[in-house]
């Protein structure tokens, strides 16, 4: 199973029930691990839940292809009936304490720490193994997000965790965030939205190798 948090973490859009829904969504995420994403995180607030079950199979299957990291947003029963590799929680979306044992010791537990680095110490104590900070820059997928300065990754280093920043970054200023210590860059607009998702995940994938 892979099993490192780094470059490139894909987090889908939001996708249609039905069968040209899944096709569109996988098709975009294809096009994304092509282009070199190392992580995709499954995020869907309003599918229902067969078309869900539905994604993240299509969604496990893809990536295990392409040996890229999967990961489902929220949901340990989706996670584990999947066979993802691991599991993101929000502040609101459940204990990480009870998810790392649901989980196992064998995947992996992302944990939402916004702009609080004793949220951060509290998640690693429970169990996290890597810890996402955001947003960085505004967001159109969450306007009203706290803020993270980018001298946040910096402190965070003392985890001895891999950091995933999230919220804004653009191929224009994610330079910035690996510079500040970011490990790996959560995207969803400036990544799916591209004219060419293949060769927008390249451009940011590069940036993870050139200064």
């Amino acid at each position: 199973m892979p099993d490192k948090i780094a470059g490139l973490y894909a987090i889908t859009p939001e996708a249609d029930d039905g069968v040209a829904g899944t096709a569109r969504l996988l098709a975009a995420v294809a096009a994304a691990l092509q282009g070199g994403a190392r992580v995709v995180q499954y995020r869907n607030k309003r599918a229902a839940p067969a078309a869900r079950l539905e994604h993240a199979l299509g969604l496990s299957a893809l990536c295990a292809k392409h040996g890229a990291v999967f990961i489902v947003n929220d949901d340990v029963d989706l996670a584990l009936e999947v066979e993802a590799d691991g599991v993101h929680l929000g502040k609101s979306d459940g204990d990480i304490a009870r998810a790392r044992k649901r989980l196992g010791p064998s995947r992996l537990l992302g944990a939402s720490c916004y702009d609080d680095l004793a949220l951060a110490s509290a998640a690693h104590a429970a169990g996290a193994d890597h810890l996402a900070f955001g947003s960085v820059f505004a967001s159109s997928t969450k306007p009203g997000a706290v803020r993270a300065p980018l001298s946040l990754f910096a402190q965070a280093r003392a985890f001895n965790l891999p950091l995933v920043a999230i919220g804004g970054i653009t191929t224009g200023n994610a330079g910035d965030v690996i510079a500040a210590g970011a490990d790996a860059l959560a995207v969803i607009s400036d990544l799916f939205d591209a004219p060419d998702v293949r060769a927008r995940a390249a451009r940011f994938t590069q940036l993870f190798t050139t200064p």
